[in-house]
């Protein structure tokens, strides 16, 4: 093994021993020790990720396995790394962003009694996810896959004594089972068809496997392939209708929320499609399959960010309205430019995550935004980065959401498949939404009336989220929600605007700095294929004059007026004429009660699929249960010996001439049907 290739196996071994130890020496080595030793395992992964860039960037490419761990006929279960552009760049951001969390989790979490454990969990999640971007084979991205699915289980539920927790640990874990199993179906027709399971030589019986149905059905096979696969992807990365966990893992605490919602678990579903693109490409069904589904998911999910008023939820909806961009992005077969937004948006919405615990923790674990406003004198620098990021997120010219989101809407645009149109739509119209209620959170947080510090201060959605103690934990620690009369917020401490400050440098620039090599140059050639008939991303070339012509382009298109007229109208409705929304709001109430029950996803799942689970339960378990098996079976067999015993027992008097009686009968009926067969 070369030097390159052992570093190759640092980079995620790295972050899994700092978990071992926090986990299992936590008590030993106490809280500075669990800190340590975790941000120093995930600090050796990113510089180890910078250098494996380096190389990388240098045309040295990896694609080998390491460990065989079975065979089975011509099936080879491998473990194995794929080092190419893409996965380098999967690689930094994972372990940036990662680094980021674990320095602000040392204030965040610092009077909390898992402290050790949760260093622990977000160590493991980071060694989970750097294994699902490096596999170079289906077993391993569906080890890394499930993995990180485990690992989120329990950091959303990390609150164990919490009800509210547990639901919703117990709901993201089963609502990914469902995208699990459309994605296991995709990898067993890839095994079966193909037989093999490693990424290169499944790309290179692609063209041969597009040509063959499944059987008994007359799908094309590449069809049901990519669908099943991306299946997965709409668990993982939150997609309508299999969305309805990822709000509710607010309940974990901000640091997990950062990292699920950023760089790890919900983009794992668009880093796995654009690896997948040498398939994809062939399934034109697939494509507008997945264009529709993102598209419905960007604008639709953005409407639910306007009425929440938990500060964490609305960030956690503009995650999946931008999961829906990235997703529209794969559908039109610009692979690039989704995993470009992936990249900026990981930045950002890391940032506002962050910037959100950090108004937490200066509010006192109150997450209402009705109960804050004006803290931009009481927190500068919370709230420039906070600023940054919601300019970032809206597509502000410059910052570095600006080039990957309106690469996406230029590439929607442009594109001719089935359901461009619609998504188009989608994708405009979600620009003002997305303005709108990022802003309309900025507003009622950082300016305004000073809202906080009021005696008997009550909401209606003071609800479950406001019993979250996030940033205590145990649910009779800290019984006090919000500034008491007389409390002022204050600036958290600096190992959390540290990583404000420093996840503030990427997202003005990263975009402005990268957009020629990732989209328009040869970054992700070789890696990233695009079929002749599908040709966004070189119109979009031709069209390219660079960053800074494309930022001055920016501030005279439609989506740069869409984006300022949401803002303008935020702050209109918050800053100067706070009654209108509230009268909006009345007037439209059905509308609102529509937004405010989640287009009523959950009741339908409720209703339908738990509800359908119990009468099923109910069902086997009234007839399965007590009337076949212990009825019939059980006691049945008990009740036919018994029966059985009790007709032996008439031929069992103890009479001699009884028994005479029987022989001579019986001797009787033997002759007879002897005679007869005579």
């Amino acid at each position: 093994m070369t030097g390159i290739q052992k570093l190759y196996l640092l980079v995620p071994l790295a972050p899994l021993f700092g978990a071992i130890v926090a986990g299992l020496f936590g008590k030993i080595i106490g809280r500075a020790g669990a800190h340590t030793v975790t941000i120093l395992g995930v600090a050796i992964a990113f510089v180890g990720s910078l250098v494996v860039f380096q190389d990388v960037q240098a045309g040295n490419v990896f694609n080998g396995t390491l460990y065989t761990w079975a065979t089975s006929g011509s099936l080879t279960l491998e473990v194995g790394f794929l080092i190419d552009s893409l996965t380098v760049m999967m690689m930094i951001v994972v372990t940036f962003v990662s680094l980021m969390v674990h320095i602000y989790t040392i204030g965040y979490m610092a009077e909390d009694p898992g402290y050790q454990r949760f260093f622990s969990y977000i160590s493991l999640f980071t060694f989970s996810m750097l294994m699902l971007v490096m596999s170079n084979n289906f077993l391993q991205l569906f080890f890394g896959w499930e993995a990180v699915g485990l690992v989120s289980y329990l950091l959303i539920g990390f609150w164990y004594t919490k009800p509210t927790a547990i639901f919703a640990n117990m709901k993201a874990f089963l609502v990914n089972r469902v995208g699990d199993f459309g994605f296991l179906l995709g990898i067993g027709l890839i095994a079966a068809f193909a037989g093999t399971l490693n990424y290169a030589e499944v790309f290179e019986k692609a063209v041969e496997l597009s040509s063959i149905t499944v059987p008994e059905t007359g799908w094309p096979l590449v069809t049901a392939i990519c669908i099943g696969l991306f299946i997965g992807a709409m668990g993982k990365s939150a997609q309508v209708p299999l969305h309805v966990w990822l709000p509710d893992s607010m309940e974990g605490p901000t640091p997990i929320s950062a990292l699920i919602h950023a760089a790890t678990m919900v983009t794992a579903g668009i880093f796995m499609v654009a690896r997948m693109s040498p398939l994809f490409e062939l399934s034109e069904g697939a494509l507008s399959f997945v264009l529709v589904v993102g598209a419905t998911t960007a604008l639709f999910m953005g409407f639910l960010g306007i009425v929440q008023n938990d500060i964490k939820r609305v960030v956690a909806y503009s995650t999946l309205s931008q999961l829906g961009y990235m997703t529209v992005a794969l559908g039109v077969s610009a692979y690039s430019a989704a995993v470009f937004h992936l990249m900026t948006h990981a930045f950002f919405k890391a940032l506002l995550f962050l910037g959100a615990g950090s108004v937490i923790i200066g509010m006192h674990h109150d997450q209402d935004m009705r109960n804050m406003g004006g803290l931009w004198k009481y927190m500068p620098i919370t709230w420039f980065t906070s600023l940054v990021g919601s300019l970032a997120l809206i597509g502000f010219p410059l910052f570095s959401g600006f080039y990957s989101k309106d690469t996406i809407i230029e590439a929607v645009a442009l594109s001719h498949i089935p359901g461009a149109s619609y998504a188009y739509f989608c994708v405009i119209v979600g620009v003002f939404v997305t303005a709108f209620y990022s802003f309309r959170m900025y507003f009622l947080v950082f300016h305004g009336e000073e809202r906080f510090g009021k005696v008997a201060v009550s909401h209606a959605s003071h609800d479950a989220d406001q019993d979250s103690h996030d940033h205590h934990g145990d649910e009779d620690h800290d019984s006090h929600h919000g500034l008491s009369p007389g409390q002022k917020p204050h600036e958290s401490s600096w190992v959390v605007t540290l990583p404000l400050i420093l996840l503030t440098i990427p997202s003005v620039f990263v975009g402005y700095l990268t957009i020629d090599p990732m989209l328009f140059g040869d970054f992700f050639k070789g890696v990233i294929y695009f079929s002749e008939h599908h040709h966004v991303m070189a119109e979009l070339a031709d069209e390219f004059h660079g960053a800074m012509a494309m930022a001055l382009h920016g501030f005279t298109s439609l989506p740069f007026f869409l984006a300022m007229g949401g803002v303008g109208l935020a702050w209109f409705f918050y800053m100067v004429a706070p009654s209108v929304p509230a009268a909006l709001m009345r007037s439209f109430k059905p509308i609102h009660t529509l937004l405010e029950n989640k287009y009523y996803f959950d009741k339908f799942n409720e209703l339908v699929f738990a509800g359908g689970a119990r009468l099923l339960g109910r069902g086997l378990w009234k007839f399965g249960d007590q009337a076949l098996i212990d009825g019939m079976i059980v006691n049945g067999s008990a009740k036919a010996v018994g029966l059985i015993a009790q007709l032996s027992k008439l031929f069992q008097s103890g009479h001699v001439y009884q028994y005479a009686f029987s022989m001579i009968i019986g001797v009787f009926i033997l002759l007879t049907f002897w005679f007869n067969r005579g």
